[in-house]
């Protein structure tokens, strides 16, 4: 007869609590996003959306989130995607003004910020 093997993954295979995860999320973005790109290269003329309103909104919701979670506050994985939802369509936003590139590259005539990918 077959015997079954107990596979004991360990503390290494363990998922992040969200809270942590969200510090992650609002890290990324802030590296990745170009919220103190000058006001010149953001307005660019071209818009599908404002870019400039659009950083502000999302930095104003990073920094909300991260008073949240200083003061004790636990996410959970609704608000966790709801973050990553908003950070994405942001994203999207800013690649078809051309503030940023949908590969990391930045586009012709602008300085090179990386994009924005999730785990």
């Amino acid at each position: 007869m077959a015997q079954m093997v107990r596979v004991d993954k360990g503390p290494a295979a363990r998922k992040p609590e969200v809270a942590t995860a969200m510090r992650d999320l609002i890290r990324r973005v802030r590296a990745e996003l170009p919220f103190a790109a000058p006001e010149a290269q953001v307005c660019t003329g071209v818009c599908q959306g404002c870019s400039r309103k659009l950083l502000e909104f999302l930095a104003s919701e990073l920094d909300g989130w991260e008073q949240q979670l200083e003061a004790g506050a636990r996410p959970g994985l609704r608000e966790l995607s709801q973050l990553m939802q908003t950070c994405r369509k942001v994203q999207r936003i800013l690649i078809r003004n051309g503030l940023i590139a949908a590969g990391g590259e930045a586009p012709p005539g602008s300085r090179p910020v990386a994009r924005l990918e999730t785990a």
